[in-house]
């Protein structure tokens, strides 16, 4: 089962972390056996993902022919290894919006993405709490809520000393980018939910279901940036 072409030294690296997945802990004997592989193959395979981050080494014991237990070396996913691995989750849920669009119409797809973002609304406001009136404070703090809820986020200032300074809120990662690529009703409700949780009016330039590298959203910081009260705020 050993390919010399990129193509399938690639296929077969799938194949170990798919079996890694599946039969972790396994260790690099067991896999050379599953693939009739050699151990050196098998290792080559083993080195690249953990470089990657995909598995990490775990101590599991083996017997001996005394019943006397011995460490080995074994391997398992991580969590990026778990979330690399392909799943029918958004083949499911596109199916379902779209069935709720032929039936329902474009706007309740709208209503559910709104209803998505606000579960997603309450726990950043938890996580950033009231930082004053200082939008940019309140978007740094918010790209650190984004990033421990996955979408690896990060601000960079622009237009500074004119009349159109703020941040560029980045979003390296879209967790909803699968169904996002179809319906961009959830990338409209993530971009009102931003300008909810910071009070002030944002626009989105770029996405990544648009086919850009990064979703980002410009920020104003400038006089009309100023955070208003909670009961200031715009509402859903």
């Amino acid at each position: 089962m050993f390919f010399a072409d990129g193509t399938a030294e690639s296929r077969t690296r799938d194949l170990v972390q798919a079996a890694v997945s599946t039969r972790g802990p396994v260790t690099a004997r067991e896999l050379a056996t599953e693939f009739d592989l050699t151990p050196a193959a098998v290792r080559r395979h083993l080195d690249a993902l953990a470089a990657e981050g995909m598995i990490e080494e775990r101590e599991v014991v083996q017997s001996g022919r005394r019943g006397r237990g011995r460490p080995a070396r074994a391997y398992v996913l991580t969590a990026s290894g778990q979330e690399q691995l392909p799943t029918t989750y958004d083949e499911v849920a596109i199916a379902a919006l779209r069935f709720l669009s032929e039936h329902s119409g474009h706007e309740a797809v709208a209503a559910f993405a709104d209803d998505q973002m606000a579960a997603l609304e309450s726990t950043l406001e938890e996580e950033i709490g009231e930082h004053g009136g200082d939008v940019q404070t309140r978007t740094l703090a918010l790209a650190e809520a984004l990033s421990k809820q996955g979408y690896a986020a990060s601000t960079r200032p622009v237009g500074q000393g004119t009349g159109l300074a703020g941040l560029q809120l980045c979003q390296g990662h879209c967790p909803m980018r699968g169904v996002a690529n179809e319906f961009k009703e959830f990338c409209d409700a993530e971009t009102s939910m931003i300008s909810r949780v910071l009070g002030v009016h944002v626009q989105r330039l770029a996405t990544l279901a648009g086919g850009e590298h990064v979703c980002t959203t410009f920020v104003p910081t400038g006089p009309m940036g100023s955070v208003p009260t909670p009961e200031e705020r715009p509402s859903r």
